[in-house]
């Protein structure tokens, strides 16, 4: 009869020790989702860049995004959502910068332009007038 708390005693332990590994195995099991929205985001801001000419006018920002989209689309294959999800983000910060540098790189070039044809016409105007 000594023995009868000691052996419920054992029988606690046990249940709550496997109430701790079953908590932490439902907790492994509900790791982080697939990032998916991000994923496509982010495909859509590089695509963007490519189409702003990201890859000409913001080269290594561009290649940057490509590369981090790559990386993603990696970690997604190997199920490292968190990975993922964190190239997707810088990612699609990079493409954006490039495609911003990429759009005020083409407006300074059509301003220098604009510039150049005002100066043409100025001379013209001058030329006429003597």
């Amino acid at each position: 009869m000594k023995n009868l708390p000691q052996l419920k005693s054992n029988r606690m332990m046990k249940s709550m020790g496997f109430a701790m590994a079953a908590s932490i195995l439902m907790a492994g099991c509900a790791s982080t989702q697939a990032p998916v929205e991000q994923m496509a985001v982010t495909r859509s801001a590089v695509s963007n860049a490519m189409s702003a000419g990201g890859n000409e006018y913001a080269p290594i920002q561009f290649k940057s995004a490509n590369d981090k989209l790559d990386a993603a689309e990696k970690a997604m294959t190997n199920k490292n959502y968190d990975l993922a999800k964190q190239l997707a983000e810088q990612a699609e910060v990079d493409a954006k910068v490039a495609a911003s540098m990429a759009r005020s790189a083409k407006a300074q070039k059509a301003a220098d332009a604009l510039q150049e044809d005002i100066r043409v016409l100025r001379h013209e105007i001058e030329r006429k007038t003597q």
